[in-house]
């Protein structure tokens, strides 16, 4: 019998329910590779209401939704995590407010993607998501911690994006035509210069990854799996 590896118990912070999901799916599927048939790190996951979190970011009240991701932190640091990840971009507006009160460390979505857009060469990636996330600072503040340059959708592009994502795509609803909308969306970007995309919603790559994109694709749900798998295993 192969003896067995020593890593660090990870912690999800979920917001929605697809993306919680497909980031757990990924650490798991992802894991074997690293660590050998059928492996995986110990995972826990806790969820608040995404109704809960949609109030707060309706009313923008970030210290509501920081007062919940510290909730979740706190239980999943009660059931042995030693590392926390969220696999939502959107609420890490709020991850600052409570980053430095949370004893394990804590990886940022955005820090973690913006360090493989660098490292792939991009230099001025587009930006899709909410647009809670896309009116935000979170990725601009990591893109230009970083020397790189970023694109966001105009308004009435956002508006829609936004609508698509919370009103189908969290409920696990995929329409083809709603793919397309998101596709063209990607074309004006690839139109204004970007030379990359980072899919800054966690159910974004659902629907939308390099094969159907004119611009190569950041997988905001699995690069926060795989960094949270090399930071487990470290």
């Amino acid at each position: 019998m192969s003896q067995k590896i020593k890593t660090k118990h990870i912690g999800i912070v979920g917001c929605s329910a697809e993306g919680a999901a497909l980031c757990y799916t990924t650490l798991c599927t992802q894991a074997p590779k690293l660590m050998g048939p059928h492996a995986h790190p110990e995972v826990s996951m806790h969820t608040h209401s995404l109704a809960d979190y949609v109030t707060c970011l309706e009313a923008a009240d970030l210290d509501g939704v920081a007062a919940l991701m510290h909730s979740s932190a706190e239980k999943l640091i009660g059931m042995g995590a030693d590392l926390l990840i969220c696999p939502d971009n959107t609420i890490h507006q709020a991850l600052g407010l409570i980053r430095e009160r949370i004893s394990v460390p804590w990886l940022h979505i955005a820090e973690v993607v913006t360090l493989e857009a660098k490292r792939l060469g991009y230099q001025q990636p587009g930006i899709l998501g909410t647009r809670w996330l896309v009116e935000s600072s979170v990725y601009p503040n990591a893109l230009e911690g970083q020397g790189l340059r970023w694109q966001k959708p105009n308004p009435v592009q956002t508006n829609l994006m936004s609508d698509i994502i919370m009103d189908e795509l969290v409920c696990g609803t995929f329409n083809e035509s709603s793919t397309s909308q998101l596709i063209d969306i990607i074309d004006d970007l690839k139109d204004r210069d970007c030379d990359a995309v980072i899919l800054g919603c966690t159910e974004l790559p659902l629907v939308l990854n390099d094969d159907n994109s004119l611009l190569p694709t950041l997988n905001s749900n699995r690069l926060l799996a795989e960094a949270a798998l090399r930071a487990a295993l470290n």
